[in-house]
């Protein structure tokens, strides 16, 4: 066909050829990534000591201080199980003594992952102190302790949601959001008109 634009050679014709449209790659928002999810049972762990003489006081009763000592390692342990990171303890709160512990006495802790948040973890610990000549066990020490998650430069990191599967488990889940804010409000990082789940709490009573 003739090409119909101006100034054509007599005579001459020429093809006329539709413009080739190349596929444009329009720019994509990368999705958020999902966080991970872990039941709170994996962090469950056990830790078994024996009283010595050198763990206990004068009245040969383990000292509070060497408690505390047992309960953190325990503790952290459980932590580092959920997040499989480094973990510092950031605090430790309701911690009870019911019961003295003996010198000879078996003691046993039992710690697992309650509710992880962002980058921190609330663990929960009983401790319980058996009496193998007489065959008693009982209950003597009960806290809750807070770690933090940090990479090896120190710094705070995401680690994946807690998951609770048992009724016990939910109970201390659900009860945890609540103590995460009576600790921050006592430490003064939180306003207690900002605190929904304790104000909820205190208008059911």
């Amino acid at each position: 066909m003739p090409w119909p634009g101006a100034g054509a050679s007599p005579g001459r014709t020429f093809a006329y050829l539709p413009p080739t449209v190349l596929p444009i790659s329009l720019p994509t928002s990368s999705p958020s990534p999902v966080r991970k999810q872990r039941p709170v049972s994996d962090s469950f762990v056990i830790m078994t000591e024996l009283v010595l003489p050198n763990d206990t006081n004068t009245l040969n009763n383990l000292m509070g201080g060497r408690m505390m000592h047992l309960m953190d390692i325990a503790a952290a342990i459980a932590a580092q199980k959920h997040s499989n990171r480094i973990v510092v303890t950031a605090s430790v709160d309701n911690v009870s003594f019911r019961d003295p512990i003996r010198l000879g006495n078996v003691v046993t802790l039992q710690a697992q992952v309650t509710r992880a948040f962002s980058s921190s973890m609330e663990v929960h610990i009983d401790v319980w102190a058996e009496d193998i000549p007489s065959g008693t066990k009982l209950k003597t020490n009960e806290a809750f302790f807070t770690f933090v998650a940090v990479d090896q430069s120190g710094r705070p990191i995401d680690v994946p949601e807690a998951v609770p599967e048992t009724a016990e488990e939910v109970s201390l889940y659900e009860g945890a959001l609540r103590r995460r804010q009576l600790r921050l409000v006592l430490a003064g990082r939180m306003k207690p008109s900002d605190a929904a789940e304790l104000k909820a709490m205190f208008e059911l009573v």
